[in-house]
């Protein structure tokens, strides 16, 4: 999961509250100070840390409690609120509409990777996008950016002298409705590096300047943000590398200190792992509230229909509707993001499912798909129906031995099984925290 160890941190803080008879001063501190040990872990600027703990202690012990409402639940709506406070606030998305965006950042940061996978997210959304190489510096950018281009089925455009040249061509031949321009990095942003980045600016006209940095950053994303804003001009962020280390934190709150919003959080390594940063939906799967919203939004992605993803979720599902998931997987990332999404939180879930479950499931369901094609459309309808006959004659159509059809089946019902444990957050739903978190709207 993205900052799994700062995750599990957080979690624990609100298990803890919500596990509190009784909430009184004391108890108020003891939570900020553990707060603050996990955000000091995350490397988080101590003095935001401070701020933060500021903040919650003076909503949660000097003002008055609103009408109706105990200590325990302004404290854990106050940790709520102001997590998403300190991690951002609010989302800011992207429009989709025909547009210029160009990439900026130090090497390394993840430009060119990046322009692929905001080239990808565009697609998904029924516009053509194509990207522009303007890293003329750098060995093998443009080669790599056209790599990138072909996984995707877009065009790349790297005609031209020089990093204002080859914009110059692609924005007199290109007929797409975006246009993603990578740009050269430094190890520092210098005077060169600063001139060569204004005059491509000019050239291009972009809609979007989004800085591109890692998550690895941690703190020193503030100073980057500032420098780049102050110098050059950023409209946004996009953080990369944040399945990768637990700073990812201090970096998404480095960067709302600095006033620059983070747009958009790249969460692995495949083309399609990029989200657009919702601090709300964010925190909301730290907690183990889920993201129900985005776990739908890449089920739509992968070309599962919204009728066959309502029904996994409600594990109302038939062999059929197991069948398109399996095929929308690779789309849709692995089964431990799709969990993370999920109300009630991975760590639960995972306990529910057998051994060695995830670990090796995704390269089981290859050969899933040729069993369901040798089942029956009554089978695929009633898997209830499979009897041990009726196994021996799918796993000798399928190529498969019968001890793997056995394991597909006890696979599909577990998942099923797990999947209406949380229909509604059924899971999370249990607890006191859930209460308010369905009346204040969280997650």
């Amino acid at each position: 999961m993205v900052l799994d160890t700062f995750g599990d941190s957080i979690k624990k803080i609100f298990s803890k509250v919500t596990g509190y008879s009784l909430v009184d001063k004391e108890k108020v501190d003891a939570l900020v100070i553990e707060l603050q040990r996990a955000l000091i872990q995350a490397d988080v600027d101590i003095e935001l840390i401070a701020e933060l703990s500021g903040r919650i202690k003076n909503n949660v012990l000097k003002k008055d409690l609103p009408k109706g409402m105990s200590m325990k639940e302004v404290l854990v709506k106050n940790l709520y609120d102001e997590l998403v406070w300190f991690l951002g606030e609010k989302s800011n998305g992207l429009e989709l509409k025909k547009q210029r965006i160009l990439l900026i950042g130090l090497f390394g940061a993840g430009k060119t990777t990046a322009a692929g996978k905001l080239a990808k997210w565009f697609q998904t959304r029924g516009l053509q996008a194509g990207l522009v190489a303007c890293d003329v510096h750098r060995p093998a950018a443009q080669d790599q950016l056209e790599q990138n281009a072909k996984r995707i089925n877009a065009p790349v455009y790297r005609d031209g002298k020089g990093a204002d040249g080859v914009a110059k061509e692609a924005v007199k031949k290109s007929k797409e409705h975006v246009m993603i321009f990578d740009s050269a990095g430094r190890d520092a942003l210098d005077g060169e590096l600063a001139k060569e980045l204004k005059a491509l600016s000019k050239t291009v006209n972009p809609d979007e300047v989004f800085l591109v940095i890692p998550a690895e950053l941690g703190q020193a994303a503030r100073t980057q943000a500032s420098e780049f804003s102050k110098l050059v001009g950023i409209t946004g962020i996009i953080i990369t590398k944040m399945d990768g280390t637990a700073k990812g934190g201090a970096a998404l709150a480095a960067c709302r200190a600095a006033g620059t919003s983070v747009r958009f959080i790249g969460t692995g390594e495949k083309i399609g792992d990029l989200e657009v940063y919702d601090p709300k939906r964010f925190i909301g799967r730290l907690i183990g509230y889920g993201d129900i919203e985005g776990l739908m939004e890449k089920a739509k992605e992968a070309g599962m229909s919204e009728d066959v993803a309502k029904r996994i979720m409600d594990g109302k599902f038939t062999m059929r509707d197991f069948q398109e998931q399996i095929k929308s997987m690779k789309g849709m990332g692995s089964m431990t993001k799709m969990l993370d999404m999920l109300p009630g939180g991975s760590s639960a879930l995972k306990k529910k499912l057998p051994d060695g479950f995830l670990s090796n499931q995704e390269e089981k369901m290859k050969k899933w798909e040729f069993a369901i094609n040798s089942m029956t459309p009554h089978e695929r309808e009633n898997p209830e129906d499979i009897t041990s006959s009726r196994i021996k004659r799918i796993a000798s159509g399928s190529g498969m031995r019968e001890d793997e059809v056995r394991h597909m089946m006890k696979s599909y019902k577990q998942i099923k099984k797990v999947m209406k444990m949380t229909k509604g957050g059924k899971a999370f739903k249990r607890g006191p925290f859930a209460n308010i978190a369905k009346q204040f709207g969280m997650g």
